[in-house]
């Protein structure tokens, strides 16, 4: 499925069933479907046929591997809160497109409230974070503000769905 299509599953159509399966996967994606299936109680070819449909429904978005930024010489993470000029549709598309030019960008929220975006970025270090911010945001007409927090430390959570 192409990136740019985005099916919204139907939460209705999700059973317990499902749930179990897509919990499994986010805590260990690598396993095997031998192993999933005999989890939640079912035959190998039921529960790969499940697995499918998820994926196709758009319930299942992916799988990934976790790498610390580290290994890429990254130090430091941080959140920069942007406000737009104008909330003009040209002007969100073309910040958003340039967005996806970044290489530092590692994930982009649009948000509600005082600030339109969220952009969360990795960078080597201090001086890098004050260059790519300059650079990228405060050279950019579209930005009318920008504010960076520091990430001190992140996790995700591998539970995140469970008591849904």
């Amino acid at each position: 499925m192409p990136n740019n299509i985005r099916i919204h599953p139907d939460p209705a159509l999700i059973d317990r069933i499902d749930r179990a399966i897509l919990a499994y996967l986010q805590h260990d994606a690598r396993m095997t479907n031998k192993e999933l299936a005999a989890k939640v109680g079912l035959a190998p070819s039921s529960c790969l046929a499940r697995v499918r449909r998820l994926e196709q429904t758009g319930a299942l978005l992916g799988y990934h591997a976790e790498v610390d930024p580290r290994v890429y010489g990254v130090t430091l993470e941080a959140f920069i809160a942007i406000r737009l000029e104008k909330h003009a549709r040209p002007a969100i598309a073309a910040f958003e497109r340039h967005l996806g030019t970044l290489a530092e960008v590692r994930g982009v929220f649009h948000v509600a409230g005082a600030n339109d975006y969220l952009v969360h970025v990795a960078v080597r270090d201090a001086e890098h974070l004050r260059e790519f911010a300059l650079s990228a945001f405060a050279t950019r007409q579209e930005v009318a503000h920008m504010e960076t927090s520091l990430i001190f430390s992140h996790r995700r959570n591998p539970r995140f769905g469970a008591g849904q």
